[in-house]
This record gives structure tokens, sequence and C-alpha cells, in this order.
């Protein structure tokens, strides 16, 4: 990590009709790293990461991206169930991006299209098939490689491994670290996996009564007060995956 910083989020406000969601939200994300964002279900998690992707309105505060210009293709997006088109194929899913901002021939779309796929562990095969033809863990591995699919700096992970079992899960979290190391990307990463955040994760922020409570390594995060934080990673649960002891 080169310790500078790739989003800069300061007094940040998201709120539907009389509902505050986010409340003067404060957060720096540094280039280079893996940020976990944890909070309760329907804490606001997916809802600051929309707004960071632009869909999602902010009622105020200030949002920067470093070395970003206005309007450049520079990062990508897995959401957390895929969000394949169901029409496409695999292979065509992950050409989408590259036919709504390039222009390349089809043969070196096919080409680029799967080698992302091969990224992901993936085979040629495999991207002849439909969405409805895939397991879980294909399907996310075939949206991660339409997110990789403009080799973004900036890559939103949404809940990545919900839905799979243990082992799947596992495989997902050592591909997602194993292309970081590889492709050096920035990740924000949505998520209430216990066991991703203490494989991959290089910093943690908690998001508690719209705010960030505490952020940094794991091993700071466990000693915060907060009682939400505090619930989390000391609760039962968390003590049989070796947290709070």
């Amino acid at each position: 990590m080169t310790g500078s910083t790739a989003i800069h989020i300061r007094n940040l406000v998201v709120g539907f009709g009389n509902k505050t969601i986010l409340n003067h939200l404060n957060l720096d994300v540094r280039e280079g790293e893996i940020l976990g964002l944890v909070g309760a279900s329907g804490g606001g998690k997916s809802v600051l990461m929309r707004t960071l992707v632009g869909l999602l309105p902010r009622r105020g505060g200030q949002i920067d991206f470093a070395n970003v210009r206005k309007g450049e293709r520079s990062w990508g997006i897995l959401f957390q169930q895929g969000a394949l088109f169901s029409a496409l194929t695999a292979r065509q899913n992950v050409q989408f991006p590259l036919r709504e901002n390039a222009h390349l021939s089809p043969r070196l779309l096919d080409e680029i299209a799967d080698a992302k796929l091969e990224m992901v562990g993936l085979s040629r095969a495999d991207g002849d098939k439909f969405p409805s033809e895939l397991s879980g863990g294909m399907t996310k591995r075939v949206a991660l490689a339409r997110a990789l699919a403009l080799d973004p700096a900036l890559l939103f992970l949404d809940e990545p491994t919900s839905g799979l079992d243990p082992i799947a899960a596992g495989e997902f979290d050592a591909l997602i670290r194993t292309l970081h190391r590889t492709l050096r990307f920035t990740v924000f990463m949505v998520t209430h996996d216990l066991n991703s955040l203490q494989a991959i994760c290089d910093r943690v922020a908690a998001l508690a009564d719209g705010r960030i409570v505490t952020v940094g390594p794991l091993s700071s995060v466990l000693e915060s007060d907060h009682p939400w934080v505090k619930a989390y990673f000391h609760g039962a649960r968390a003590q049989t995956l070796g947290f709070g002891t």
C-alpha cells in the first residue's frame, strides 16, 4: 500500500424520506488496500457503497476519488447476487462493459472475456453457459470477471461471499486476495463474513448509528468499546471463530 487516499469521504448524509441512513459519515479508503465494511443488517452498508458509485444521491457531504477524472471508468462493481443478465451467456456478461465503453472487434471481445474468465478460475467452455446453468460460486466468479473487464483501479464488492458454502466462500476469498496482490487494485468490500474480514482485509470499518464508529486493522477494531462492535465481534458466533478470545 502507498498510504495515499483512494476515496475521501467527509460529512456524508444520505436518507430516504424523513429517515437519515448515513449521518455525517467520515471515512478514508487507502490506495491499494482491501477495506472491509461491517454493520448491522439495514444499517446502511450497501447504501454507502451505492452512494459511492453514484447509484444513490446524497443530501450533503463530500466524496473525492483520487486520480479519477470525471466520467472515467476506473472502478468495477460486484453486486451481492451477481446481477448477471439472464439472457446473456457468461462471456457476453463479461463483454457488456467492454461493449459499452470501448470499440473492439468481436474477436478481441471474445479474447478479453475469455482471459477474464480464466483469471477468475473459469474455462472458455464456462463462457458459453447462461446464468441459469451456473452454480452460486460460478455466478460470483462471472460477476467478478465482469467487474474486472475494464481493468479497474478500484473494486467495489457487495457481500461477495453471501450465499456461498464455507468451502466456496474460502476459495472466493483466496481468489480476491490473489487478484489483489497481482493487479494491485483498491478494494471496498461490504461484508458480514467474519472469515473474510480475518482472511483478506487490511483494515475494517464498522458502521453503526449512521457513522463509522471505528476503523483500523482487525486487531484494533476488536478493542473498540462501541456496543454494536462488541456484540458483533465478541458474541457467541464470533467466539466460535476465535474472535474476542
